[in-house]
């Protein structure tokens, strides 16, 4: 690694003053600085769509999507939800899209429809059948009133169609990227329209930014600590996959919100770490084998809650035919946190190097919560960003995936 990198504190503060006064930088402030009034509208209309519908249909791709899913399926906030998320427009499944419809079918529904442009084909489509099927239940003049658009402030497909038809409407911030955009409205609305608390969600990831990335504390930051020696494992060592683990299978989307924002921002030039994520115990029995003893090509990001404090317990049985005596009346929690210490300790014993970050929540009853959620979410956004400036390459843009749509449009007749 070289000197000017190796945990470099005056090298990290250039970089987020550079992160600041980026032009795609405004996520940054989001935290600490978002606007009242957009505060209350998101509060204000997400509480009018409870109040009229059954389903809130999150029509988006990528970035306008992963986010808010990965706080709803996190949360579990559909077991509790006045109005439940449906999500479409990320794929183009006539199976999904069907399904999606069968789902609707007797119940009273609006949509969200995020894009910046509202050209992107896979939202496009989902688009157009659900509205059709919102007029046809509705009639166009109350379908219109059940539509919100996410979308630019000022040009585009979507913001021209929203002004004509009088949708109302949340911006997409001109300064702020789709997989940076979760603590955005793009994000907090369809959230907030699912009950979470999305004030705490704000508060978690400011909490993250006073004293991970502030000047006073950059020494003891273990988010600038992860984001160099994360560089120094692929620069000196060779280690050009990353897998994020946890072991709860509720933080699948969570995952998948993760692997975008590594992959879209460190992915360029012939360069940067491909994202990659697993859930134990269940992938210790597929991947498991090729992790222990693979190529050592390999290092694994580590999540880790505060345990649940209503764990199930393992029951007692006469016969003990499974052999499980040796746990009867042991906690669930307990058990798996075992064979998470057990996991870390046989992969670095492969050789993978490990990072655990260890998020405590004693007000959660499970460790998960809108704080703990909104603290990761900033310090993997800006753990990101840093890493990309580091790579040497622009965490901001995504040129590889205009060059796929280039070429399917062409395919299509475009």
């Amino acid at each position: 690694m070289r000197n000017d990198i190796d945990l470099d504190y005056n090298l990290a503060a250039e970089i987020i003053e550079d992160i600041k006064e980026d032009p795609m930088g405004d996520w940054f402030f989001l935290p600490d600085r978002f606007p009242a009034v957009e505060f209350e509208k998101i509060r204000s209309v997400a509480k009018r769509v409870q109040e009229d519908s059954d389903y809130l249909v999150c029509i988006g791709i990528g970035g306008s999507y992963l986010g808010a899913r990965a706080v709803y399926e996190a949360l579990d906030l559909g077991s509790t939800a006045r109005c439940k998320l449906l999500f479409a427009g990320n794929n183009l499944s006539s199976r999904e899209l069907k399904k999606l419809l069968k789902t609707l079918d007797g119940h009273d529904f609006s949509l969200n429809v995020i894009s910046k442009s509202g050209t992107t084909l896979e939202p496009a489509i989902a688009f157009r059948v659900l509205k059709q099927a919102l007029i046809k239940k509705y009639g166009e003049a109350e379908a219109k009133k059940r539509i919100i658009a996410t979308t630019d402030p000022e040009k585009g497909a979507l913001h021209d169609e929203a002004v004509a038809s009088g949708y109302e409407t949340f911006d997409v911030p001109l300064g702020i990227g789709g997989r940076y955009s979760v603590l955005s409205p793009v994000g907090l609305f369809p959230l907030a329209v699912a009950g979470c608390d999305i004030e705490a969600l704000l508060s978690g990831a400011r909490e993250c930014k006073e004293t991970q990335v502030s000047p006073e504390h950059l020494e003891d930051s273990m988010l600038v600590s992860y984001a160099f020696s994360r560089f120094y494992l692929y620069d000196e060592c060779g280690c050009d996959v990353e897998v994020l683990a946890s072991f709860e299978p509720s933080l699948l989307y969570f995952n998948e919100w993760w692997k975008q924002l590594f992959g879209e921002s460190e992915g360029k030039d012939g360069q940067g770490i491909f994202p990659a994520s697993v859930i134990y115990s269940t992938d210790l029995h597929s991947l498991g084998q090729y992790l222990q003893d693979g190529r050592r090509n390999i290092f694994e990001t580590f999540l880790r809650f505060s345990p649940e404090q209503d764990s199930l317990t393992v029951p007692k049985t006469a016969d003990n035919f499974d052999e499980l005596d040796y746990l009867e009346d042991a906690e669930l929690t307990k058990i798996s946190d075992k064979a998470f210490d057990a996991t870390v300790k046989a992969h670095e014993s492969g050789g993978i190097s490990t990072f655990t970050i260890e998020v405590l929540d004693s007000t959660s009853p499970h460790g998960l919560s809108e704080r703990s959620l909104g603290f990761l979410i900033f310090f993997f956004e800006t753990a990101c960003a840093i890493s990309a400036m580091l790579h040497g390459v622009d965490p901001f843009n995504q040129p590889g995936v205009e060059k796929y749509k280039k070429e399917m449009f062409k395919l299509l007749g475009k």
